[in-house]
């Protein structure tokens, strides 16, 4: 069985949200959002290949258009290869272990794997992005020395969680089967560079 879902993120852009049942056992849920604009890519090009031309026209050096078209190409590569996602995709295998997926505009894909028995829960996480509170989903994995305490908080859609600003997400991620009870993770702080709060018991 198979249906989609389609709602806004905090900027105004579309997600889709599949959700595919193999067995009772396995599902998967896969979140994309638009592919490449063209209009965008067009604005940002120009931009780069205007202000090379006005320093070729101040230092007359042609070396400087030729250095815009590599950087041109270059960063497109870079920024389709690693940091563009289209979609990412979330596999639960009940007996087994969750699998996440991460599908590049390059074609590339990056994949993590975490057992079964390595989690303690999938809940919805609440947070502080930009003066707004957003809800995003994630594992939490159990501690090996100590089972019953938190080792790890693992955000599922990662490069998607500052998109998840609405209460309509938040309802949404409750109804699903992926989340096991509606009780939040409090936030106690951000890592640098990462939205990916500390937790406490």
């Amino acid at each position: 069985m198979e249906d989609e879902r389609s709602f806004s993120d905090i900027c105004g852009g579309r997600l889709a949200l599949q959700r595919r049942y193999y067995s009772p056992s396995c599902r998967e849920f896969c979140l994309s959002c638009p592919r490449l604009s063209l209009r965008s890519l067009t604005a940002v090009t120009c931009t780069v290949w205007l202000a090379a031309y006005g320093l070729f026209t101040l230092c007359e050096n042609s070396m400087i258009l030729s250095a815009a078209i590599f950087i041109t190409l270059l960063g497109l590569l870079g920024y389709l290869h690693f940091v563009k996602i289209d979609q990412e995709t979330l596999l639960i295998i009940d007996s087994l272990g969750i699998q996440m997926t991460s599908s590049y505009a390059s074609g590339k894909e990056s994949t993590t794997f975490i057992e079964m028995g390595k989690v303690k829960d999938i809940v919805i996480n609440e947070a502080i992005y930009m003066q707004k509170v957003i809800y995003y989903l994630c594992i939490l994995l159990k501690d090996p020395v100590e089972p019953h305490r938190i080792s790890q908080v693992v955000p599922v859609f990662q490069k998607h969680i500052t998109k998840y600003g609405t209460e309509q997400m938040k309802v949404m991620l409750i109804q699903e089967d992926m989340v096991h009870s509606e009780d939040t993770i409090k936030l106690t702080g951000f890592s640098k560079g990462n939205l990916v709060p500390g937790v406490t018991d």
